[in-house]
């Protein structure tokens, strides 16, 4: 009597593990407590601008650095944005290379995870207008491993809300980010990324993150495990313009 249930449910299960990640959670894009607004409009970047923020990441004891981000250069060639990580455990420095505002060439995606791009990825869609959205299969190497892959990015716009952080209150706007990474093994899933950005015209940059990933042992999709690798939060402390 429940053998025909049994198989409708594990056959939902498995559909679900192959669909594409933005029409898994395309629903739960927005953010809430926010409202309509206008467009929030691109940032006009100088060398000299400067954002610093608090970060953690992890559950029980999570990872915790202050993080600086510095507009070193700015170009015929595109912006040149230095990223310095500093705290207990984490150690890192990298320079990412973007052709605009919101086109990233060199950067980061996951973690420090830098990764060189074949074409500039679409991080951000300036006007940002509530209910926008993209999506992009990007090609790219990690420079960390050296493997070449194609990732899924997928962004939508939200609206606007007044977010508290270290550096102050800020009207922001939300942008809710779903990537799939090209780190699939034959024994684990690709990681899935569930981002949510805050991005304040007044600051030019976001003024808080928060930032979810996991994957998935392959196998039985009844029984499978979860694995969380990431589950952080990024803040602004303060920040100077150029």
């Amino acid at each position: 009597m429940t053998a025909a249930p049994d198989r409708s449910r594990r056959r939902l299960l498995a559909a679900a593990a192959a669909a594409p990640l933005a029409s898994l959670v395309a629903a739960c894009a927005g953010a809430p407590g926010t409202s309509d607004g206008p467009p929030a409009p691109a940032p006009v970047l100088k060398a000299g601008d400067r954002w610093t923020y608090r970060s953690e990441d992890g559950f029980r004891e999570a990872l915790t650095w202050n993080e600086v981000r510095e507009v070193v250069a700015v170009g015929p060639g595109g912006i040149d944005l230095r990223v310095t990580q500093k705290g207990r455990y984490v150690d890192n420095e990298r320079v990412e290379r973007w052709t605009s505002p919101g086109d990233m060439s060199i950067g980061t995606l996951f973690a420090s995870e830098t990764r060189r791009f074949a074409r500039p990825l679409p991080r951000w869609r300036f006007p940002l207008a509530p209910g926008d959205s993209w999506s992009a299969f990007a090609s790219n190497v990690n420079e960390s491993t050296s493997r070449a892959g194609t990732i899924n990015y997928y962004a939508r716009v939200g609206g606007w809300k007044s977010v508290a952080t270290p550096a102050g209150a800020f009207d922001a706007i939300a942008v809710r980010v779903l990537i799939q990474l090209d780190d699939e093994e034959f024994w684990r899933t690709a990681t899935e990324c569930n981002y949510l950005f805050w991005y304040a015209p007044a600051a030019g940059a976001t003024v808080r993150e928060e930032r979810d990933a996991q994957y998935y042992d392959k196998g039985d999709p009844l029984s499978r495990a979860i694995h969380r690798s990431q589950h952080g939060v990024t803040e602004l402390v303060s920040f100077r313009r150029g």
